[in-house]
């Protein structure tokens, strides 16, 4: 039960910064979600959507049965995996500056960092990789690229 207020009061206070209803229900969403994760799992994402939600311009969406953060447009998700970690995930990570933290991990567009705690996660290291993310989708519009035939 204790949960479920946290969970209330956390939404009513983002929709009420951000003024839009439908804010509140995409981050309905994402916080029943992240809830339902295990402990360690549910601790590193709602660090992470705290630390999201602190950007006005950053909204939390449930897409593809994960958090999405977007801007503009899609600027990065948190995944959680089998094994307990959480991956933070930048989706034009190819575009951005070589950041030795970031692993693409065989994939062409996308990089993350992989977490096995929330003690590991350092805002001061995310900060700027994705300052330059909310800084790129805003000035570079996203092409989405053709496969060759």
């Amino acid at each position: 039960m204790a949960k479920d207020i946290s969970i209330l009061n956390k939404l009513q206070m983002t929709s009420l910064k951000k003024g839009n209803s439908s804010t509140f229900a995409c981050m309905q969403s994402v916080l029943n979600y992240i809830e339902s994760l295990p402990k360690s799992q549910c601790e590193m994402l709602l660090f992470l959507y705290d630390y999201f939600d602190a950007f006005p311009t950053v909204e939390a969406k449930y897409r593809y049965k994960i958090p999405f953060y977007f801007q503009k447009s899609w600027i990065c998700y948190t995944a959680p995996k089998k094994n307990g970690d959480v991956e933070l995930v930048f989706l034009r990570g190819s575009e951005l500056s070589p950041y030795p933290f970031l692993e693409s991990r065989g994939r062409k567009m996308v990089k993350g960092i992989l977490y096995k705690s929330r003690d590991e996660i350092l805002l001061e290291t995310i900060e700027p990789v994705l300052m330059e993310a909310l800084q790129l989708d805003l000035t570079v519009s996203y092409k989405l690229k053709k496969l060759k035939k």
